[in-house]
């Protein structure tokens, strides 16, 4: 007899928890089955941006399957497709041309690995094959994301079966930055680190670069220091190698503008995007595409070598365009701006006054509504917690007694050892939503950090 807790059909993420049975959502609630409200700071996995009842999204999916629920691209476009590609371009920072539509950040990220390759055969540089990411970067699940993917967890069960990828160092200036180094001068030395790779790797060999834009889920909210981006943009410009920025996370509005690029000021050749896009009423992912690649591809082959069965859904894409108009009708993106900054300064506030708190609370970090706090045993030497302690897991725990919903992860620091929370709530938050997740977070961590010392 199967000994796991979970006695249902569905293969869960873990065997060793029972879940509790989603009923509805309300706002920036979600409620299950025996009534309890659970107040969403996390968006899931930074999805929930419009919460969990937005009227207007909802309609806009019932009108879509109403009219037409599904056609093959390989036969039709639709018009949900076709209006939210024109929206999303006429929104993008900077030129791209057309809008690639897949069902997650996944699909984004292989889509886009794809179409990197497929540019430079167009080109015939047909040794250009090599992708670069970053230590500690997560870019999905699928092979091939993970394969790019700096995080050493996910990927070591799969290591036989992925391909060869290459990594630089992650923008962590909490961790990495010298005493005797600006903001300024780390990001510099640590962007330097890609032309050593390229040179390393043989500029002829090299596809793309592929960055978060804001670090997310592996190492909590790492934000880029001043002029990192731009001088990524430039080794990326000498040495013919595309910028493949992800935005799955920290894109669409999350970190206080549309895309988290505009605030560094560049713009990446290929741009991920979901998420955020449809709000989690659909599941939706797109890569933007830059004019240079489009065309190469529609003046060589003509057509790009992939595919997928639910590419431009018309449902999904129906529900990204109403997300969107909200995003942009309701000014959502100011308060993002107010209620994050708010979120930060009322989290600063509250562990500081509190000695135990104080002590091991290491780091806060981030944009917007996007928010890191890293953990650690002792504040002055920025030694983690043991991992066997698994902090993250029991503070995620805590925090969903406390009816608190926050993204805790290990391995922070290398994949191995060290803890943070991710904190990300719906755009649509308010001046007590933030005294909640305040609250609520910081009975959470001092609880737990009481009963592990």
């Amino acid at each position: 007899m199967d000994s796991r807790k979970n006695t249902n059909n569905v293969m869960q993420r873990t065997s060793h928890h029972n879940l509790a049975t989603i009923a509805n959502g309300d706002g920036v609630f979600l409620i299950d089955k025996q009534g309890n409200r659970y107040l969403d700071a996390c968006g899931g996995a930074a999805v929930s941006c419009l919460g969990h009842s937005n009227q207007r999204v909802k309609q806009a999916i019932i009108d879509q399957v109403n009219e037409v629920a599904y056609a093959h691209t390989s036969f039709f476009t639709n018009d949900s497709q076709e209006q939210l590609a024109q929206h999303l371009l006429n929104h993008a920072y900077g030129e791209f041309s057309q809008v690639y539509f897949v069902t997650g950040g996944s699909e984004a990220i292989e889509a886009s690995l794809k179409l990197a390759r497929q540019y430079f055969l167009e080109k015939g540089k047909t040794e250009k094959k090599f992708y670069i990411a970053r230590k500690q970067s997560y870019h999905g699940n699928t092979l091939g994301a993970l394969s790019i993917g700096g995080n050493l967890w996910r990927r070591k069960p799969f290591d036989p079966i992925l391909v060869e990828g290459h990594h630089i160092s992650a923008s962590n200036a909490y961790r990495d930055k010298r005493d005797d180094e600006t903001e300024f001068e780390y990001g510099q030395r640590i962007a330097n680190e890609l032309e050593d790779k390229i040179l390393e790797l043989g500029a002829e060999n090299v596809a793309a670069f592929v960055a978060e834009t804001v670090g997310g889920a592996t190492a909590g909210c790492l934000t880029p220091p001043e002029g990192y981006f731009k001088r990524i943009r430039e080794i990326c410009d000498q040495y013919d190698v595309l910028l493949l920025l992800d935005e799955i996370m920290c894109g669409m509005g999350r970190t206080g503008t549309l895309h988290a690029c505009e605030q560094d000021g560049i713009q990446g050749d290929l741009q991920t995007i979901a998420k955020g896009i449809a709000a989690g009423y659909q599941a939706l992912g797109a890569v933007l595409i830059s004019e240079k690649i489009v065309n190469a591809i529609d003046n060589g082959s003509g057509f790009f070598q992939h595919g997928h069965t639910y590419l431009g859904h018309p449902v999904s894409c129906a529900a990204g365009l109403a997300t969107q108009l909200e995003i942009q009708e309701r000014d959502l993106l100011n308060n993002v701006k107010q209620q994050g900054a708010n979120l930060a300064q009322a989290m600063h506030k509250a562990f500081d006054a509190d000695s135990l708190l104080s002590d091991h609370v290491g780091d806060i970090r981030g944009r917007g509504l996007f928010l890191g706090i890293e953990l650690v045993k002792d504040k002055n030497t920025k030694i983690p917690f043991d991992s066997t302690l698994k902090l993250h897991a029991k503070i995620k725990k805590k925090a969903m007694e406390n009816r608190l919903m926050i993204y805790p992860m290990g391995g922070t620091v290398d994949g191995v050892i060290g803890d943070h929370i991710l904190v990300a709530p719906p755009f649509i938050i308010d001046d007590e939503n933030v005294t909640q997740i305040t609250e609520r977070l910081s009975d959470s961590i001092k609880t737990v950090i009481q009963e592990v010392q």
